[in-house]
């Protein structure tokens, strides 16, 4: 039987060690390395894209010889704002990418030992850059379509008398949603969430280009994708492939994500669903690459992503930001 990618020494490239021993100025130098690689690590204005400029060492700071502009490695980022020193920014990434199911806030406030909260809004920065890969994505040639669903829980009653028939709509909060995957065979799987399969058709056909077959379950929701593609349908009932529909790739991601929600997160539903599931999908997606690749391919995606409009100054609303998803 052959070895797992993860035990396997190609799988290893990058110790948290490593990171943790650098000084900040180290760290700030691969940030620049990072964020400026055009440039090979030569910063430049983000405003008016002049590289001439000089250092103020007491702030870290550059300021451009054109505009004035004063600037940091990580203004304009999805770091921007930041309090944290800048190793701690690369330690947060790398113990990120080392997590195969995932890495909990309040294992990485412990883990950097700063507060719950810091944590738990750097995570979903990093979530977010990552998705943003695929915020736009299409996919084509054999494509698997499943859905599955997460929250709305409800505790039965103690007494069985008292109990409900949680099944129907009435004995239900109103807060299940279902996630989901829409995978190219052997490729990237994009990741949505609704409150039904159903309503979840019409993206489907604006994200899979025409001329590719769809693989779907009996689900009902489902039988509108034969007016758009050629939809290929497996009975999960019979049997999970039949020579001619099969949806097991679909299937693994949701294992994962199952996982995930179970071992680490314990709940992710309501609006941070969907930045869960995505997550889960780019680890899906770059799953047979070193954990050095993927810590420099999140640092890249968190040095090139505007601003989070959702998390930054997100405490200091105190409030849940619908469009946290």
């Amino acid at each position: 039987m052959a070895q797992h990618f993860l035990l396997s020494k190609a799988a290893r490239s990058l110790s948290l060690v490593q990171v943790a021993r650098l000084s900040d100025d180290a760290a700030g130098e691969t940030f620049k390395a990072i964020r400026w690689e055009a440039t090979e690590g030569q910063p430049f204005c983000p405003r008016c894209g002049c590289l001439k400029h000089s250092f103020i060492a007491t702030r870290k700071l550059f300021k451009c010889a054109g505009c004035r502009h004063q600037y940091s490695v990580t203004s304009g980022t999805i770091f921007a704002s930041r309090k944290l020193p800048i190793r701690d920014h690369l330690l947060a990434i790398a113990i990120f990418a080392n997590g195969a199911k995932g890495h909990s806030a309040l294992q990485l406030s412990c883990d950097l030992n700063v507060q719950y909260r810091t944590a738990f809004v750097m995570a979903h920065k990093l979530r977010e850059a990552v998705a943003a890969e695929t915020a736009e994505a299409t996919v084509s040639g054999t494509i698997e379509v499943d859905g599955a669903y997460f929250g709305g829980h409800v505790r039965p009653e103690n007494r069985k008398e008292d109990r409900k028939d949680r099944r129907l709509a009435e004995n239900q909060t109103g807060k299940r949603r279902v996630v989901v995957v829409i995978r190219e065979r052997n490729g990237k799987a994009l990741i949505f969430a609704f409150r039904s399969e159903a309503e979840s058709v019409e993206t489907i056909e604006a994200r899979v280009l025409p001329g590719s077959v769809v693989h779907a379950d009996e689900a009902k929701g489902w039988d509108r994708l034969h007016k758009s593609f050629t939809t290929r349908r497996i009975n999960h009932q019979e049997s999970y492939s039949d020579g001619e529909a099969c949806t097991n790739q679909a299937e693994s991601y949701f294992a994962r994500l199952r996982r995930s929600e179970a071992g680490v997160h314990h709940r992710i539903a309501g609006p941070y669903l969907a930045a869960y599931a995505r997550e889960m999908a780019w680890r899906e997606n770059y799953r047979r690459v070193s954990n050095g690749g993927q810590y420099a391919i999140i640092a890249g995606a968190a040095l090139t992503h505007a601003p989070s409009q959702v998390w930054k100054g997100y405490w200091q609303r105190h409030q849940l930001v619908k469009g946290a998803a």
